[in-house]
């Protein structure tokens, strides 16, 4: 009696539905003709916007059932990005096909515009290596952002890890190289190995160098109009791994090829040239230095500080016993508390000048005699 139950049961069809939407199907492939993985094809209607979100499989094909009939817009994107779209697509009851070849679309596009098979070729390739490198610049743009969050967490040795990766998908791009040279200028700081300290410094110097070859040797670096502004960057930050390594003089040409490039930030460059001399006690070189840097920006008030201290280095004794500061000295440390008469060396100034006999301004056209 089950068994007649069921027969009877698969013989009594419901009535027939009518059917009300389409599908839509496709294969996308790239310029190469090579299937787009993973892409999203979008379906939007033109009368009511509703959008059908689809995605490619691995042989780059979309199928999708249940789209009402109508007129769409159709957009294939890659990573986000638009590569392509058709408009006024005709879905009705019926299957659709629409494939998106981009090779054959170029080689159309270009038949259209009257180009020979070649230079079809020619722009074909054109797009494809300009594909390539979009994506290329994606994956280090990425790492280079991973690599700078490391860095701001001061987990310098992931930052040089992920920057040594960049590296090797592509070691030509000169900011990859600059990025990698401070994360090591950084690290060295925190080593507590002399030897491994002193190895980071002289990479960090090796990889500023590397960044500047290669910017050197680009056309498209020289023509960007911030060009001598990026590279005195590199160079101030290689005369800061030369001068933490003792290497005085690499320091000191560095930094004053970096004024040269950029002449608005001299006084910022000749003013670490004044502190190198300083601090290997070259008290004339850091005067003439911090002159450079005040000529440069007369309102550097640090600049007129540090003059003054390597001034008071030079100071004579006479017979007497009595210190005589040379000529400048007071003038120096007056200058610094005028321009900042409440800044970090505001006191020692004060001091100082009392050393000397000299008159104290606290402020422009404001002074009282030392005790």
């Amino acid at each position: 009696m089950a068994l007649v139950i069921v027969i009877a049961m698969g013989l009594a069809a419901p009535s027939a539905i009518a059917q009300t939407t389409g599908s839509v199907k496709g294969v996308c492939k790239d310029v190469d003709g090579s299937p787009l993985v993973q892409a999203e094809v979008e379906w939007t209607s033109t009368d009511t916007g509703h959008k059908y979100d689809l995605k490619t499989n691995k042989k780059g094909e979309y199928f999708s059932l249940g789209i009402t009939p109508g007129k769409y817009n159709v957009v294939l994107r890659k990573d986000g990005k638009e590569i392509f779209h058709i408009n006024g697509v005709t879905v009705g009851l019926d299957e659709v096909t629409t494939d998106i070849d981009l090779k054959k679309e170029q080689a159309s596009a270009a038949q259209g515009q009257g180009l020979t098979p070649e230079q079809a070729k020619a722009r074909a390739d054109a797009a494809a290596k300009a594909s390539a490198e979009n994506k290329t610049v994606g994956t280090l743009n990425d790492k280079l952002k991973a690599a700078r969050a490391a860095e701001e967490a001061k987990d310098y040795d992931t930052a040089i890890s992920t920057l040594n990766e960049a590296n090797q998908i592509d070691a030509t791009r000169d900011p990859i190289w600059y990025e990698l040279a401070n994360a090591y200028l950084n690290s060295a700081a925190k080593q507590t190995d002399s030897a491994e300290k002193q190895k980071r410094y002289e990479m960090a110097a090796a990889d500023y160098q590397k960044a500047i070859d290669l910017r050197t040797a680009s056309e498209l670096a020289q023509k960007d109009p911030e060009n001598n502004k990026k590279m005195a960057a590199y160079y101030n930050n290689m005369a800061q791994a030369y001068s933490k390594s003792s290497k005085m003089d690499d320091a000191v040409a560095d930094y004053t090829k970096a004024a040269q490039l950029d002449p608005t930030g001299a006084a910022s460059y000749y003013f670490n040239i004044g502190a190198v001399y300083t601090n290997a006690g070259k008290a004339d070189d850091a005067i003439a230095a911090f002159d450079k840097a005040i000529a440069a920006d007369p309102t550097k008030a640090a600049a007129y500080y540090w003059k003054g201290i390597n001034l008071i280095a030079k100071e004579t004794i006479g017979k007497d016993g009595k210190a005589t500061a040379p000529e400048g000295t007071a003038e120096a440390f007056q200058k610094y508390l005028q321009l900042d008469p409440t800044g970090t060396f505001a006191q020692p100034a004060k001091d100082i000048l009392a050393s000397i006999g000299a008159p104290v301004e606290t402020g422009f056209g404001k002074k009282k005699p030392s005790k």
